[in-house]
């Protein structure tokens, strides 16, 4: 049907949709996207709430405006962007014949998701690129199946609420464009948007598509979701399993049966609350394994509760695991642990059943990242990749690649095992793109990811994944001491000087006991995400750092307290770049800015650290302190928000 149409002399810009006899597409069959020309205001308007970030670009894609409507329709000013962003995305391809002509489509559950999965699949069609539609899929199992077929563009919002959506888009090496070309990429559709007239060029573009192309791209769907499936399972096998994955998991069987024989089966328990994961490798990969799974939340898109899996969103699994332990039959009453995704199912947090108080308990962000840290770097030492050489180091070379907010925890069981930390600035990007550069010098890096989020990236993955998480932490409870050779947990704790934590019998509850202790912001807590009237970030860091020096000399340091010499340093986070800005903290711009502490010469103890979000509207800040007190940690984030809403000119 024609596209574009003049009718009363406004523009209608309608689309149709193809009809998929499999429910989990949920594409309409007609679906007018705007009864109306939108007004240049308008777009202007909508075009301004848009995010650009190398971890992917979002704004609120429902028509009404509002975050929590449930809504599909998107209305012709998201029309229009959604329309050019495809158009910048098809340039982009087209302009490099390196990525050649196929190009893969995927997205997460949100309603928007159809009519903006529809949009990009007509506008790469009129650009004659190769249309590869899988429907829905987890970001991980897109990400995977790109490896082999070509560029993607998954249309997701990641943890945002229901109404946000956006896209990400990445390459065959299987992760998000990095910086630069990220960069490039956003330039290009911002010229798009402001030359012109954009209304008319998404109109030609979307009437341009070939019905026919376009109906053959929707009956292929449910094949190249299988496909991309088949891709997953085959790449997760590798990557959880190492090179001699067969081996690997049927070691992993055998042990999961030996426990199950002795009464002690190890069972999961899945929130997947609506989203991608529903309909990805996660039930028959886990089953596979030798695991017992209870799911909850199986339905495709029927999203229950808030979609950032962090505090609330994770008490629903908790009490769906009190219900099991107490009441559920067989395998089910024996439920270790949990995990919750985010809608695109790329990260999933754990709820674990405490031994010692016959409960449920939500992890934190970090504390699942550093446990995830343990088990890959024994399954290292356990799998001889490495060896940790006394006085600090590994041969090889071995590294852990993270974020600047992370948590010095992960600091503490680096030198365990002698292994050297390196920090980026937020964005799964650039921790990837530093992992990678870290890799070209020799260095062998198996572990890296975004603490502050929680979830790990495990290589050669490009992408966080929650069954790379589960995984990590069934290695750790599975992987057991073999005649002289130390299984996992009992490698970490003789490296950690911790060998009395080891038993035969152990928990989880004991592995979570050895943890180095530090209390930490947690970055989604309302408390952790200030508003600013600063326009330049830049400008506002270098006025904190009077206030800050101003503090320092005053004493009100907190933890000054104790009466040790406390010594402060700055460091900058911009990309994969870690610098020290010196008298000048504006020069980390949009980056991550911290202040470490650490008292008579020692190890970092403490620090602050402050960033404007790039997928949100807000300036994220945390603190992390040594120790197991709250009271540590707000007052010492207590006072960086002080020392910022001062810079900001909020308070005097």
């Amino acid at each position: 049907m024609p596209i574009g149409k003049i009718r009363n002399g406004k523009l209608i810009i309608t689309v149709l949709y193809a009809t998929l006899p499999d429910r989990r597409s949920q594409l309409k069959t007609t679906a007018p996207l705007s009864d109306n020309l939108p007004s240049p205001g308008k777009l202007a308007a909508e075009f301004d709430t848009l995010i650009l970030s190398a971890s992917g670009w979002r704004k609120i894609f429902t028509g009404s405006g509002d975050e929590e409507d449930r809504n599909s329709a998107i209305g012709g000013a998201n029309t229009v962007i959604a329309a050019l962003m495809a158009d910048t995305f098809a340039s982009f391809i087209l302009d490099n014949p390196v990525f050649g002509r196929d190009v893969l489509i995927g997205r997460d559950t949100r309603p928007t998701g159809a009519p903006i999965a529809d949009i990009f699949c007509r506008v790469l069609i009129a650009h004659g690129l190769s249309v590869l539609y899988a429907g829905i899929a987890a970001a991980p199992e897109i990400m995977a199946f790109a490896r082999t077929t070509g560029p993607f563009a998954y249309i997701s919002a990641s943890h945002n609420p229901i109404g946000h959506n956006g896209v990400k888009f990445g390459s065959r090496d299987g992760g998000v464009f990095d910086r630069d070309r990220a960069a490039v990429l956003a330039e290009a559709f911002r010229a798009r948007m402001n030359s012109g007239d954009p209304v008319q060029k998404a109109a030609t573009l979307l009437s341009a598509c070939d019905p026919a192309t376009l109906a053959s791209v929707y009956e292929r769907e449910q094949t190249v979701k299988k496909s991309a499936l088949a891709a997953y399972e085959v790449f997760s096998r590798e990557v959880i399993g190492g090179t001699n994955s067969d081996t690997f998991f049927s070691d992993m069987r055998a042990a999961l049966e030996k426990r199950s024989n002795s009464g002690n089966p190890v069972a999961i328990l899945a929130d997947f609350n609506g989203s991608a994961r529903t309909v990805s490798i996660d039930r028959s990969f886990i089953e596979k394994a030798g695991l017992h799974l209870s799911v909850m939340n199986e339905n495709p898109g029927d999203i229950r509760h808030r979609i950032v899996p962090e505090g609330e969103s994770l008490s629903y699994c908790a009490e769906r695991m009190r219900q099991l332990r107490t009441g559920g039959s067989g395998a089910e009453r024996h439920t270790l642990f949990g995990y919750v995704p985010d809608c695109d199912g790329d990260r999933g947090n754990i709820v674990f059943w405490d031994e010692d108080t016959e409960e449920p308990r939500i992890l934190e962000a970090q504390e699942v990242f550093a446990l995830s840290a343990i088990s890959e770097l024994s399954f290292l030492v356990y799998s001889g990749q490495i060896d940790p050489v006394p006085g600090g180091t590994t041969a090889p070379p071995c590294a852990i690649a993270v974020n600047g907010p992370t948590s010095l925890r992960i600091d503490a069981i680096a030198r365990a095992f002698g292994v050297r930390v390196a920090r980026a600035e937020v964005g799964e990007a650039n921790v990837v793109n530093l992992a990678r550069n870290l890799r070209d010098t020799g260095t062998i890096v198996r572990f890296l990811g975004e603490g502050s989020n929680g979830g790990n990236i495990t290589h050669p993955a490009a992408v966080r994944d929650p069954l790379n998480t589960v995984f990590a932490l069934v290695k750790l409870l599975t992987i057991g001491d073999s005649g002289t050779r130390k299984g996992l947990f009992h490698l970490w704790c003789s490296l950690s000087g911790q060998e009395e934590a080891w038993r035969e019998n152990f928990t989880f509850t004991d592995i979570r006991r050895t943890l180095p202790a530090f209390t930490t912001t947690s970055v989604f807590e309302d408390f952790a995400q200030l508003k600013i009237s600063s326009k330049s970030h830049g400008e506002l860091k270098k006025r904190f750092r009077s206030v800050f020096l101003r503090e320092w000399e005053a004493g009100t340091f907190p933890l000054a307290a104790d009466g040790a010499s406390w010594q402060w340093k700055a460091v900058s986070y911009n990309g994969t770049e870690t610098t020290e800005p010196g008298n000048d903290f504006s020069v980390s711009g949009t980056g991550g800015l911290k202040i470490l502490f650490s008292r008579d010469a020692g190890a970092d103890e403490a620090f602050i650290w402050m960033r404007g979000s790039g997928t949100e509207p807000v300036f994220r800040i945390m603190a992390d302190v040594a120790g197991s007190s709250p009271d540590n940690e707000e007052k010492l984030r207590q006072w960086l928000v002080r020392m910022v809403l001062e810079a900001d000119g909020q308070i005097r």
